[in-house]
């Protein structure tokens, strides 16, 4: 059985109707809402029914103004979620974030170090780099390598030398390696 209020909103007459009428008609827009700002189904339903036990005492009140229910219902779950990732903050917590407890490892270094190594490459002739290419970065023994540049064995070697040489004045100097003969 439903009242009516004086501005024409009918509330339920008894308190478990109350819940019951909250839950069918807002409980899925909360957890959406609240799962939206947590990143975490589960809390965000915990949150939903926190909203909903504190508006129970206060169906007079949701239902006997001119205001949204909704909108009462949302700012309280919003409220909720603020306080409980304030709390979480405190206790050097994540909220939502069960999975995120995995440290990432910081590869800015390696990054750093590509780049320097691919402008140093960059530097050298091109034959220099292409001796280093299939040597170091294919693994390939300086036979394969010879027969794949189409070069003798000990072009391969003195290229490999000059190659290594430049790249470790040019990065002892902190310069770009200058295109030399070798």
């Amino acid at each position: 059985m439903n009242t009516t209020t004086a501005v024409g909103v009918s509330t339920p007459a008894h308190p478990t109707h109350l819940l019951h009428t909250l839950m069918s008609d807002h409980a899925t827009a909360l957890v959406a809402y609240a799962e939206k700002l947590l990143n975490d189904r589960y809390t965000a339903e915990d949150i939903v029914q926190e909203t909903l036990i504190r508006a129970w005492p206060h169906a007079e009140r949701l239902y006997g103004t001119a205001g949204s229910v909704r909108g009462w219902l949302l700012t309280v779950t919003r409220n909720l979620v603020i306080d409980r990732m304030r709390s979480a903050v405190i206790r050097h917590e994540t909220v939502g974030a069960d999975d995120w407890d995995v440290t990432l490892p910081d590869h800015t270094e390696s990054v750093l170090t590509s780049i320097e190594a691919v402008t140093l490459l960059r530097g050298l002739s091109h034959e220099h780099r292409e001796v280093l290419v299939h040597t170091y970065l294919c693994g390939r023994t300086v036979q394969e390598t010879a027969r794949i540049v189409g070069v003798p064995v000990g072009t391969v070697k003195s290229r490999r030398h000059y190659a290594l040489n430049a790249l470790r004045t040019s990065s002892a100097a902190g310069t770009p390696v200058a295109h030399g003969a070798g």
